[in-house]
């Protein structure tokens, strides 16, 4: 399908790896030039360098820390007029309620719900004025069914859903759609440090506690980047205008709900 992006021009944070690497991936392959941003240069670099090669388009690569107002500034100077936001930022680290303080709290809303806002905030007034835009929120299935111990994760990602849930009815008379993707697991680093917790504690090898949490999904497998990301390209595409505000789940249907 020709997704009728060819030329466009998107922002991919937290890309150079996982979830966001796929997506960059995805819109890469339908012809969307791309500034892309992660904390590290050399995988980013790198990461750049194989996108323009396989796919002939223009990528920019910005090694900042996106969760900063000083890396958020270098970042959309040097992006400058963008069709496409697609923001992703690596989720707090596992615990109990009673291991969290307010820091931690600031720490996480920071990182997973302001940060989103804030790019949505500098990038939105281009988009309606153009009358064309997508952004699509990288946040996770826990804002559908929390997970116990993602409880810093669980918070900060459902501010974002109730922000974007009233912000996209209001951009959508004017061109612009905003969505959200929510992941399951899926075969990227975040997974391996979620399942190296699990073998640590119960004593127990990665492989073993990757196959157990993979026998409790219906899919019996982990979710790939390259999948997401296609899913994240339709939703940046030309024939996705009629959606609007939607949190769209990719879990293999792990979270067993009706609605």
């Amino acid at each position: 399908m020709d997704l009728g992006i060819r030329g466009k021009r998107a922002l991919v944070c937290a890309s150079s790896k996982g979830l966001g690497r796929g997506c960059a991936g995805a819109l890469a392959a339908a012809g969307v030039d791309l500034v892309l941003n992660a904390r590290g240069a050399g995988t980013l670099e790198a990461t750049a360098e194989m996108l323009r090669e396989t796919h002939g388009v223009r990528v920019t690569g910005i090694a900042a820390d996106i969760t900063t107002e000083a890396g958020r500034t270098e970042v959309l100077d040097a992006a400058g007029p963008v069709d496409i936001l697609v923001t992703n930022a690596g989720g707090p680290p596992p615990g109990l309620w009673s291991d969290w303080d307010r820091e931690d709290f600031i720490r996480a809303l920071d990182a997973n719900m302001l940060t989103p806002i804030a790019l949505m905030t500098a990038l939105l007034p281009g988009m309606t004025g153009r009358g064309w835009g997508r952004v699509v929120n990288i946040t996770s299935q826990s804002v559908k069914a929390p997970i116990a111990q993602l409880g810093l994760s669980n918070a900060a990602r459902t501010g974002l859903t109730g922000y974007v849930a009233g912000t996209a009815r209001q951009v959508a008379p004017l061109g612009v759609t905003i969505n959200n993707l929510l992941p399951g697991i899926h075969a990227t680093d975040r997974a391996d440090a979620l399942d190296g917790g699990v073998a640590q504690a119960q004593g127990i090898t990665l492989e073993a506690a990757h196959a157990a949490r993979a026998a409790t999904i219906p899919a019996r497998r982990y979710g790939t980047a390259e999948e997401f990301g296609a899913m994240c390209a339709f939703l940046c595409s030309q024939h996705s205008g009629f959606i609007v505000g939607q949190n769209i789940l990719l879990d293999g249907g792990a979270i067993n709900a009706t609605f």
